[in-house]
Order: structure tokens, then sequence, then C-alpha cells
């Protein structure tokens, strides 16, 4: 399995948090260091999403490859970060419970059962620290979001990865025939990355419920807001029944704020309590990131319009794809997965010596291409580049 590395750059990123990143405008080119881009799988560690970005041969200009979304943050939120720049010499303490307050009332749940971090990466990795602690045993599709897994297995865990469904989706039944008495967690990414697709809501409620009374079940909701229903379908509901399970959110996709950093865990208060002794907390969310997540927080006509724009392009690459005679799998979230027809790695390569960075995978003996959903003139330089190609 190629690796996914959603925010492995969280380390360098104060002066994004600041919220320079927003008052910089559109960046129409992207030089990067040269490098020939690099096939990977689980156990190679090369290529990530930031390594696609930071290797590409010229200038990019249609960058495909991070599941970003190109028309945030909104409006409102940039005013927010430009309003707290005269305040933010003073650590933010006020403003915490004003975020954490406005996500409980939306989602009917205690503060007590939020964690806050600066991106939810820091949460994942704190959740593998401590579930996957001992040589624990973390259950995980393949392919998926590996960022959990891949730290729960630097750490001396033991992976076991089930594969796909015949449609791509996870396998609930097989995942839990997997348990064993060594079992920490259980990670589901839903909708997952890289396939994009989604599982029934029903089924997947009913196998927390049932599975979570053995084992933590950890379910990563990083694209639920590019759903129909993302009420309907979150597993929050399972945390406030009480059930064992922990739900990721982040700011970082339909909200664009995936250079400003926020995200959050929502759980019950005992696994907040001990996820925030392995996590770097709160107190790391910078005071523009934090005016700009309440400001931005449920900013229904904002995210209607993005989630309209991502769907208007998402059908265009529907239409190329088609036209050139490629299968695709349909996509929930604002990337997709489609089969190639010549090496991964010499794809991407190839593409990107055209200016669109993409990512590829190979599983199922096929090899595959993720494109993350852009504006509309990045979709027609990934279009330009793919037709002569394919």
């Amino acid at each position: 399995m190629a690796t996914i590395n959603r925010r492995n750059w969280i380390r360098s990123s104060a002066l994004m948090a600041a919220g320079i990143t927003v008052f910089s405008g559109s960046v129409s080119k992207l030089v990067a260091m040269p490098a020939k881009l690099m096939s990977g799988s689980f156990d190679d560690m090369a290529v990530t999403d930031e390594s696609v970005i930071t290797s590409a041969s010229m200038a990019i200009k249609a960058r495909l490859s991070a599941n970003e979304n190109p028309f945030g943050p909104s409006p409102a939120a940039k005013k927010a970060i430009q309003d707290a720049l005269d305040l933010s010499y003073q650590y933010p303490f006020m403003r915490f419970s004003d975020l954490t307050g406005k996500i409980a009332a939306y989602e009917g749940i205690d503060q007590k059962n939020i964690l806050m971090d600066a991106g939810s990466t820091p949460l994942l990795h704190a959740a593998a620290q401590y579930y996957g602690k001992n040589g624990a045993e973390i259950i995980c599709g393949d392919p998926s979001y590996d960022d959990l897994p891949r730290s729960a297995a630097k750490l001396g865990s033991k992976l076991v990865k089930v594969p796909l469904t015949p449609d791509y989706k996870l396998d609930l039944d097989a995942m839990e025939a997997k348990i064993g008495p060594n079992t920490g967690l259980i990670y589901i990414c839903n909708p997952n990355n890289p396939t994009a697709t989604v599982l029934d809501t029903a089924k997947l409620k009913a196998f927390c419920e049932r599975v979570s009374k053995k084992v933590t079940v950890f379910i990563d909701e990083a694209y639920i807001d590019y759903l129909p229903d993302p009420q309907g379908t979150t597993l929050i509901s399972g945390v406030k029944a009480g059930q064992n399970i922990i739900v990721a959110r982040t700011f970082s996709k339909l909200y664009g704020f995936a250079g400003l950093r926020c995200g959050y865990v929502v759980a019950q208060p005992e696994t907040v309590k001990t996820l925030s002794d392995y996590a770097t907390g709160i107190m790391s969310l910078s005071a523009t990131t934090v005016a700009a997540a309440i400001a931005g927080y449920q900013e229904k006509e904002f995210l209607q319009a993005a989630l309209k724009k991502t769907m208007e392009s998402k059908e265009y690459l529907y239409s190329v794809l088609k036209k050139e005679g490629y299968n695709y799998i349909p996509s929930s979230t604002n990337f997709v997965m489609f089969e190639i027809k010549m090496d991964g790695a010499r794809f991407a390569n190839e593409m990107a010596n055209r200016g669109v960075s993409i990512r590829h995978w190979e599983f199922n003996n096929k090899n595959w291409c993720r494109v993350s959903i852009g504006r509309m003139d990045e979709m027609q330089a990934f279009a330009d580049a793919f037709k002569q190609l394919s």
C-alpha cells in the first residue's frame, strides 16, 4: 500500500498557522526541488502527498495530489484572521471555549467530548501511540489512509491489513473477523481515502455498536462534509449513545483550512482525557486559526458553494475519463480514483512533466491514479495532460 501523508509537514507550519498563506493570494506556480517521483508501499515511506508536490521537476499548474479545497477558506474566515492579528501576541485562552462550544452545540454533545488540535494528524498519532502500545494490533483497510496505522507500526504495533470488498469499500465483516485478544484499535476511514467510497451508514452504525463493546473503533471522517447528509452519516451519534468509539474531524477539506491546521476528535470524556496525554492539544492552534474556525464553522452558504463547484469539476473529470475510455470508482469525496494503463510511477512522472501533480497506487494487480478535484482551470490542465498519455 502506498503511503499517504495528509499533513506530515505540520511541524514546520508556524508561518501558515499565523495566517500568512491566506493573504498571499492564489499561487499560480509552485517551483519545487527536482527529484524523481518514487513508487511506494507501506514499508517504503517515500511517496506522500507532500513528496509528490516537492519532488516535481517543473512548475506545478494543477496541484491535484493532496485532496485540498482550492475554493477556501471563506471570506468570513479570512476577515477573522485579519482581525485577530492585532491581538495575536496574546494566547487565545478565551476563544478556545468559543470554538468547542460552537461544535458542541451543533453536534448536541458536551465540550468534554471534544479534543482539539492543529489538524487531525496529531490526534491520529496520539491514538496510534496509545492504542498501539506494547505491540498491540491495529486493524485497518488496505488500501486506506495510513497516517495512524503507519505511526503505530513505527512504534512497534502489528498492522492487520484487510483487503477491500469488490466494490472498493472497507470490508467491515472481514475486519470484525480479525479481532483478537491483542487487538488495540480498529481504524476506519469513512469516506475512504484513496478509493473515495463510503460505507452503508446503517451497517457501519451497527458495526460500531457491536464491535465497540470488544475494542475501540476510530472513525476518521475527514471527508464527511462532501456527503449529501453529513449529520445523518456521522458516527458522533454513537459517541452520544455511550459507545467506545472515536470520531475524527478536520477543517482541512471543505472548509479550506489545510494550511491553517485545525481538527478535533469526539469521544467519551475519559477517552478525551487519555488522548490528551499524547496529543499536542488546543494550545497548538494559533489565535488566527481559532478565529477563522469560529467564523467559518458551519458557514452554510460558503460550504454549499464550495461543494457545488467541487461537484461541477468532478463531473467534468468524469466526462474526460469516460471519453478517453477509462474506468473510475464513483466518488463520495473531493478526489477520484481510476485505473491507468501504464506503470503508476511512470504515469505520475509524465503528468508532473506536464505540470500536473497526482498520486498513484497499485492494488488488486492494477495501477491506479488518484486525482484531487480542483478548480475548473486545473481540471482542464489535467485533461490536456491526460489526453497526451491516454
